[in-house]
C-alpha cells in the first residue's frame, strides 16, 4: 500500500466505511427532501390556486422584464468590475510608491465596505438612478476583490519568468501582457467566475432600491392579495433561474479553462528523431 505525505490511502475496511457513511447522508438529505414536500402539500402550496398567477401574460411579462434587467446590471456590472480590477491590480503592481499607496487604499476601503451600504449611499445621497447605483456599488466592491484576485494571480507566476523576460529586455508592460498574465489567467479563472457569481447574486439587492429586477418582481406577485400570496410558488420559480445561471457560468468556467489547455504551441506530437545535417568535415556514424 503506498503513503502520501498528508495521509495514509485508505484500506478496504476504510472504503467500506466511507462507502455507509456516503449512504446514510444520501439518505438523510433525502429525508430532509421529502420533509420538506411533504410540508409544502400539506400548507397547500401546490394547489392550482396558487400557481394561477403565473399563466397570465402581464405575470409572464413582468417576470421577464425583471430577468431582463437583472441579467442588464449584471453584465455591465461584470465588464466595469474586471476592468476597475485589472487597473487596481496594476495599481497596486507599480513600481511607483504613491501609485501602489493609492491602488491599496482604494481596495482596502471598498473591498471591506458592505454593497448594500454602498448601493443606498450612492442611491440616496447621490440621487443617482436605481440602476447606476445597483452597478456602481457591484462595481465598486467586485472590481476591488478582483484587483486582490488578479494580484495573487500574477504574484503565484514563477518568478523566473519575468526575471528572464527582463533579461530578453522586454518592458515592464511587455512582460505583464505576454508572459506573466496570460500563465496566471489559467489559476485565476475559478476565483473569477466564483466572484462573477457573487455579483449575479448581489444583483438582487436592487429591489431594496425600487430597481425592477428579478426578486422584485416576484416580490410584486408574492404581495399581491389578489393572488392569495403565492410566496412559495415565487421562491419555487425564482430560486432555479437564479440557480441555473449560476451554474451556467461555471460550466462557461469549465469551457474556457478546457480552451486553454489546448495551446496550440504544446499540442503537437514529437515526431522520431531523425539524423541532422552533419558539421563541415564531420564523417557520419
Amino acid at each position: 500500500m503506498t503513503t502520501t505525505a498528508l495521509y495514509d490511502v485508505p484500506g478496504p475496511r476504510t472504503r467500506s466505511r466511507h462507502r455507509l457513511y456516503g449512504v446514510v447522508a444520501t439518505l438523510v438529505i433525502l429525508g430532509v427532501l421529502a420533509w420538506a414536500c411533504y410540508l409544502l402539500v400539506d400548507t397547500g402550496q401546490f394547489e392550482g390556486r396558487k400557481w394561477t398567477p403565473f399563466e397570465y401574460q402581464g405575470i409572464q411579462e413582468l417576470l421577464l422584464r425583471g430577468l431582463g434587467n437583472t441579467l442588464k446590471a449584471f453584465a455591465i456590472a461584470a465588464v466595469l468590475a474586471l476592468a476597475l480590477g485589472a487597473v487596481l491590480a496594476a495599481g497596486r503592481l507599480s513600481w511607483h510608491r504613491p501609485v501602489r499607496w493609492l491602488a491599496t487604499l482604494f481596495v482596502e476601503f471598498f473591498r471591506a465596505m458592505p454593497v448594500l451600504v454602498m448601493i443606498f449611499f450612492i442611491y440616496v445621497a447621490l440621487k443617482a438612478e436605481p440602476l447606476t447605483a445597483l452597478v456602481v456599488g457591484l462595481t465598486l466592491y467586485n472590481g476591488s476583490v478582483l484587483a486582490e484576485v488578479f494580484r495573487t494571480g500574477v504574484i503565484s507566476v514563477e518568478r523566473g519568468q519575468h526575471e528572464a523576460a527582463y533579461a530578453l529586455g522586454m518592458r515592464k508592460t511587455q512582460v505583464m501582457t505576454h508572459v506573466l498574465v496570460p500563465q496566471a489567467v489559467r489559476a485565476m479563472l475559478p476565483t473569477i467566475i466564483s466572484q462573477l457569481v457573487v455579483a449575479l447574486k448581489d444583483t438582487s439587492l436592487g429591489f431594496l432600491i425600487t430597481y425592477e429586477e428579478f426578486l422584485h418582481a416576484g416580490r410584486l406577485i408574492a404581495s399581491n392579495l389578489d393572488y392569495d400570496l403565492p410566496f412559495i410558488p415565487v421562491v419555487l420559480v425564482i430560486s432555479p433561474i437564479y440557480i441555473g445561471m449560476c451554474m451556467l457560468l461555471s460550466w462557461l468556467a469549465n469551457w474556457v479553462g478546457k480552451r486553454q489547455k489546448r495551446n496550440p504551441k504544446v499540442e503537437g506530437e514529437v515526431g522520431p528523431a531523425e539524423q541532422g545535417p552533419l558539421l563541415p568535415g564531420a564523417a557520419p556514424r
